[in-house]
């Protein structure tokens, strides 16, 4: 794990345990790295809850209900399926947030979407459910991978961070 990805799971972790929210992972392009980086920190038990592994669209559907409608009409690696993703793991779980990644990690494109095309949701208790795609491009499976969970974990921190201004 680098060193970026690891304060930033420290940061994440610390605003969790801050408000007292437990948070949780749904993933599938990355195969669990976000959940490793959460869980390789000490004492992340206390606001870490659980990670869904979810690379398959049978797994999507199984473990987060993620409807195949949804999968038919908007792909696998789409801002739909990763809010369905989101949603599946916050309802399956303990957690008042929930992070979900779904991207073409390559090499290679996959069903005209390209390689480094990744979407995230991100469900959080009492706030407006949020979506976004990032295009790291074909910059490679494991940077691929390492910059989705980056970005993930921003993401996170982004949400949960005290806003200041009008």
């Amino acid at each position: 794990m680098t060193h970026d990805i690891r304060t930033l799971a420290e940061a994440a972790l610390d605003l969790c345990r801050v408000q007292g929210l437990m948070l949780c992972t749904a993933e599938s392009c990355t195969g669990g790295m976000i959940s490793a980086a959460l869980s390789a920190i000490p004492g992340s038990s206390d606001a870490f809850d659980r990670g869904f592994v979810t690379y398959s669209n049978a797994a999507k559907q199984d473990m987060l209900g993620v409807k195949p409608a949804t999968i038919q009409e908007f792909g696998a690696v789409s801002e739909q399926v990763a809010s369905e993703m989101a949603q599946g793991a916050f309802e399956r779980s303990l957690s008042q947030v929930a992070i979900a990644v779904t991207g073409v990690a390559g090499p290679g494109a996959s069903h005209s979407k390209p390689e480094g095309r990744v979407c995230f949701g991100l469900v959080v208790t009492g706030q407006p459910h949020l979506t976004m795609t990032c295009e790291f491009g074909a910059v490679g499976r494991e940077n691929v991978r390492l910059r989705t969970t980056e970005t993930a974990l921003r993401l996170i921190i982004d949400q949960l961070s005290p806003k200041t201004g009008p």
